[in-house]
């Protein structure tokens, strides 16, 4: 599906809101209600996890699951998609403000902060206006599986000292390592205990009850553990103070432009990404698809939005999304009722939360953030392209060794690299004719008995021939017909889309070439887009319409045509 134009100057927009609104059902009203409760069960923990992992205080994660959400319900065009932040964003953020703010001071950090989600939001929008919904797709599926393993990688690292109770400086995927393992010796036995116990809770929550609010269960008995056994006197660290009320307005400091937008560039494709891969994986029967440059332009505005109200850079997220659907979730109404649990959150529970073991935080990020790296994802890709799996574990090195933001390049240049090399060496066939059909299929070992005829060469290309594969296209061409010596070669063109001038130059050079030699070129199948380019070149003018073809059984029967006439005896005696 194709999106809906942009407004144009004298237009108005009409934002999604009054379309889902507009078809809305009273029946669904106790489903959405119920539906965004629980899942604010599970964004809230894990959003104010997230916000540690970037090195925020936790009700930035709040701050997070709040505006955008609304925004987007307004402006979206999926109708379950849950939205706040992720592990990925999480980690590209921590990477993002430690060139800016590198000391942690909490003012400049949230200024800096401010700056980035502001930037993301730009960027996000500007993609939307310019109808560049088609950038998600630079980033191939096996190079995104191996991006996001190489995050958990770095996530899970990330957050084991704190669930050991150990400070350790940050540096280098192996100076990290290092730390952590020399730092074993001193961890906290009841800090372990806690991270223990919640990954436990977790773990058999999400086997046995699936459906339950696992991070809020989790979350709860960290609470309950500080309140009822004083936990702090064991040496386990709790989040702390938690500012109750609505966020301050935060400006931001344009000064840092220069500096972060770069990865507010990668965090804005990555959070791109991520929202139209959960959006498109939940919808239903009969529901609008959503329409990626819609979806630019409302995450764009979330982020904007959240920007000077303390939010962190955002986006959609899968498991948020799918727990909003399996519930019930039915319109943009469960995300509001989410943004509304997360208000009275901020009003009501954040002494509460304040008590929460940085352990338990710690432990809810390992495991849905281990979650981003699926070996069998990474077998199946090895089990059907083994190319594809290098390119896949060539971005998860990335990550893990050369950083997150450097990663996201990686996984760029990884795509654009295998894209190039698949169309720089299109495939070439020898075709066959299945006896007693009009079928032809290429040469294969599983078929012996398909026809050939002597003489006759039938080769098929596919896919576009331009300057950067027409070459290689005429290297695996000519060694199979020198290999046949046939006195005609017919080139099915059925597959190819677009023949550019380079490409089409290179083949009138091969006619010549071989038409002296005595072989003849025909074309066959050529798409009237392909035909049209060929009919304009000299090469129409000495193919002429005898050696073009509209398909290949017309091509076999012109060849046997042609064999018959060279049988029959050009000076018969009279009788």
């Amino acid at each position: 599906m194709r999106d809906q134009p942009l407004p144009q100057h004298g237009q108005s927009f009409r934002p999604p809101v009054l379309e889902w609104v507009r078809d809305y059902q009273r029946s669904w009203i106790k489903r959405d209600i119920v539906a965004g409760t629980t899942a604010a069960a599970v964004v809230l923990p894990k959003a104010m996890a997230y916000a540690t992992v970037a090195g925020l205080p936790v009700q930035v994660g709040l701050y997070t699951a709040l505006v955008p959400m609304v925004i987007y319900a307004i402006f979206g065009t999926s109708r379950p998609l849950s939205v706040s932040t992720s592990a990925t964003l999480a980690i590209l953020t921590a990477a993002a403000l430690a060139q800016v703010a590198p000391g942690g001071d909490p003012a400049q950090m949230a200024i800096a902060t401010a700056t980035l989600t502001l930037l993301v939001g730009a960027f996000l929008v500007i993609a939307g206006l310019l109808r560049f919904g088609f950038v998600a797709n630079f980033i191939s599926a096996p190079v995104l599986t191996g991006f996001k393993g190489g995050i958990a990688f770095v996530v899970v690292l990330d957050q084991l000292p704190k669930l050991f109770g150990l400070h350790v400086g940050k540096g280098s995927f192996f100076h990290n390592v290092y730390a952590l393992f020399t730092g074993l010796p001193h961890a906290s036995v009841a800090t372990v205990a806690v991270g223990v116990a919640t990954i436990v809770i977790l773990v058999a929550l999400e086997h046995f009850y699936p459906k339950s609010p696992a991070p809020l269960i989790a979350v709860a008995c960290g609470i309950a553990s500080v309140g009822v056994i004083g936990l702090q006197k064991y040496g386990v660290e709790i989040v702390g103070h938690i500012p109750t009320g609505l966020p301050r307005p935060v400006m931001p400091d344009l000064a840092m432009a220069e500096a972060l937008w770069p990865a507010a560039a990668g965090i804005a494709l990555m959070s791109f990404t991520e929202t139209i891969a959960s959006g498109r994986a939940f919808v239903e029967s009969g529901e609008p698809v959503p329409l990626p440059n819609r979806e630019l332009l409302a995450t764009g505005l979330g982020n904007a939005a959240g920007a000077l109200l303390g939010s962190m850079p955002a986006g959609g997220g899968t498991t948020q999304t799918a727990v909003n659907r399996l519930v019930g979730a039915h319109s943009q109404l469960a995300e509001l009722v989410t943004a509304a649990v997360t208000l009275g959150t901020m009003l009501l529970l954040a002494p509460l939360i304040g008590l929460m073991p940085h352990a338990t935080l710690a432990a809810v990020v390992i495991v849905y953030s281990v979650g981003l790296l699926k070996p069998a994802d990474f077998a199946a890709i090895l089990a059907i392209r083994r190319t594809e799996f290098i390119w896949a574990i060539v971005a998860l090195a990335g990550v893990v060794l050369l950083g997150t933001l450097n990663g996201i390049l990686i996984a760029i240049l990884v795509s654009l690299a295998a894209l190039a090399h698949q169309v720089s060496d299109p495939p070439v066939y020898v075709l066959h004719r299945k006896r007693g059909t009009s079928v032809f299929r290429p040469v294969s070992a599983e078929h012996p008995d398909d026809e050939s005829f002597p003489g006759l060469l039938l080769l098929r290309p596919e896919g576009r021939i331009f300057f950067v594969n027409a070459s290689n296209i005429g290297h695996k061409i000519t060694p199979l017909i020198e290999a046949a010596r046939p006195k005609v070669v017919a080139i099915d063109m059925r597959a190819v889309f677009d023949l550019e001038y380079t490409a089409l130059q290179m083949l009138t050079e091969g006619e010549k070439k071989y038409r002296e030699q005595g072989v003849v070129l025909w074309l066959v199948g050529l798409s009237p887009e392909v035909f049209e380019v060929v009919a304009r070149a000299p090469l129409g003018k000495t193919l002429g319409h005898k050696r073009m073809f509209l398909n290949l059984e017309q091509a076999v029967s012109a060849w046997q045509a042609l064999q018959q006439e060279q049988d029959v005896p050009r000076d018969v005696p009279e009788r």
